[in-house]
């Protein structure tokens, strides 16, 4: 049975086609029968380019516990590096003590 749970969602960044990187314009997040791991219902992630043809797609295929402990990871990565955003732009934007001469 086909499910049809397809999000799309505009990307930025780069992805390697074997040994050709290209750059992304789209990251399709769908939840199907999988067309190539030898696994039931998946969750797909594809990461493309339509303007630069079909060979601009990078794709993977993973078990729903799998994607879940992806998103897991993302999320704390995420969360690390907002964290290390902000206390870069704190320190960038903290201004300078000057000692005054005495």
């Amino acid at each position: 049975m086909c499910t049809s749970i397809v999000e799309i969602a505009q990307a930025e960044g780069m992805a390697k086609r074997g040994e050709d990187w290209f750059p992304l314009a789209q990251a399709v997040v769908a939840y199907d029968h999988a067309r190539h791991a030898p696994l039931g219902d998946v969750i797909t992630l594809d990461f493309l380019n339509t303007g630069l043809g079909p060979a601009a797609r990078a794709g993977v295929e993973l078990t729903l516990e799998t994607a879940k402990g992806l998103r897991a990871a993302l999320d704390r990565a995420i969360a690390a590096a907002e964290h290390e955003e902000a206390e870069m732009r704190g320190k960038a934007a903290a201004p300078r003590l000057v000692q005054a001469a005495e």
